[in-house]
């Protein structure tokens, strides 16, 4: 059996990496000693100013009073337009994933700024296409912020995360604080284009591998809600093994299964293990989540671990980044993931696809990279019942979809220019 030391060390062209394999050290380290661990390195594409971006961050996602619960409606609408979306079209499960984790409100056909944003995810990080990557994300920040500018001066305009840090202010051209709140909207938006993608997809395959979950879930809900509705975010509380399926989807596959990188700014000792400063830490948080002396069979998609009389490590707390360098949207993925699951229990059943009457095979294959996803695969999704199937065409009627955004966008800036 392989053994893996708590601390490895590597040197990277001149460049000391440590990497944490243990969950206790990392939060030792990022958490508790956050304040000699916290600062980020240097990256190519990432040079602005972080701290200014989580303030604004802060201000309108985490701070404002019950600021979750009024994205919980709009949050509950998409969900059912993803499931409706998904029976029209299963073979496009990804693509209806990405519109339902952007939480945005579109038409059904494709969003211009959803595909630009997700083309300059896929190029971070990736020196060899810097001029690509420049360019995209540049468009990722420059064209949603003048759209939303050039709508703020009509009457009757949709508020959103740019407008209101924009009321009232005049920016000069080039200003910082121009920079600070194009950046933070565009850190925002591209945020969920691999991240809460990877969770929900990596759901979707683990009910087609285990069957037997699936079903005790659908149990839950039928027992708790009944069939007259679908589950909401303040059922959470009465459907405890629809919450631990959550944190299993969460263990089971971790988006950034390396973490994000803190830099050591001054000498530290932990353990007997000298960090020098300037060090790059590196959480494995892969490593974390399948540790099997934390988690029992931690290959295996169990949710029931967090249930029994001794609930293994909650994976909220390793998932989602240390410290100050926490997620700062962490509780709104929580609570999307938790309502994509939830009411795509109550509604559908999954399971492997059939070809040509034959049962296809389904592998927990995941592609690497700094945000990893399950490998491509194919799933078969059919409602559960005729009453929850019309349950969810209703929305059709009860929420028509709105005027979209990317045509717009599309039509002034993708196509036009500006």
């Amino acid at each position: 059996m392989l053994t893996v030391r708590p601390i490895s060390r590597v040197s990277v062209l001149g460049q000391r990496l440590i990497i944490l394999n243990d969950a206790n050290l990392a939060i030792e380290l990022l958490d508790k000693r956050s304040a000699v661990h916290s600062d980020r390195p240097k990256m190519p594409f990432a040079e602005l100013c972080f701290k200014a971006y989580r303030k604004s961050l802060h201000r309108e996602i985490v701070s404002k009073a019950s600021s979750f619960s009024r994205f919980n409606s709009l949050q509950e609408v998409e969900v059912r337009r993803f499931i409706l979306r998904l029976l029209n079209r299963p073979e496009d499960l990804v693509g209806h994933i990405r519109k339902l984790d952007m939480v945005t409100q579109s038409i059904p056909s494709s969003d211009p700024l959803v595909d630009l944003a997700d083309e300059a995810v896929e190029q971070f990080f990736l020196a060899r296409t810097a001029n690509v990557f420049r360019k995209q994300s540049q468009a990722v920040a420059d064209t949603p912020f003048a759209f939303v500018h050039q709508q703020m001066s009509q009457p009757g305009y949709e508020p959103s995360f740019a407008s209101n840090l924009l009321e009232g202010k005049v920016l000069t051209p080039g200003s910082t604080e121009k920079t600070v709140i194009k950046w933070s909207s565009a850190t925002l938006y591209a945020a969920g284009a691999d991240t809460t993608v990877s969770t929900t997809t990596s759901f979707f395959l683990a009910m087609a591998l285990y069957p037997e979950v699936q079903h005790k879930a659908q149990e839950e809900i039928d027992r708790v809600i009944g069939p007259s509705r679908l589950p909401v975010e303040s059922d959470r509380p009465n459907l405890p093994y629809i919450d631990a399926l959550v944190k299993e989807a969460l263990r089971w596959h971790p988006v950034a299964p390396m973490g994000i990188p803190h830099r050591s700014m001054e000498d530290d000792i932990c353990e007997g293990y000298l960090i020098p400063k300037g060090s790059l830490i590196i959480p494995n948080i892969w490593a974390f989540c399948h540790d099997p002396t934390g988690y029992e069979n931690p290959m295996t998609f169990n949710p029931g671990r967090f249930l029994c009389e001794t609930p293994e490590r909650d994976p909220h707390y390793l998932a989602f980044g240390f410290g100050r360098r926490v997620c700062p949207g962490r509780t709104l993925a929580d609570s999307n993931i938790f309502l994509a699951i939830a009411q795509t229990l109550a509604s559908c059943h999954i399971s492997k696809a059939v070809r040509d009457g034959k049962e296809m095979d389904v592998c927990p294959e995941f592609v690497p990279g700094t945000i990893s996803h399950p490998a491509p695969f194919e799933v078969s999704v059919t409602p559960r019942s005729a009453q929850y199937e019309e349950m969810i065409r209703a929305l059709e009627t009860e929420h028509p979809w709105e005027t979209a955004h990317a045509e717009k966008l599309w039509t002034e800036f993708f196509e036009g220019g500006e």
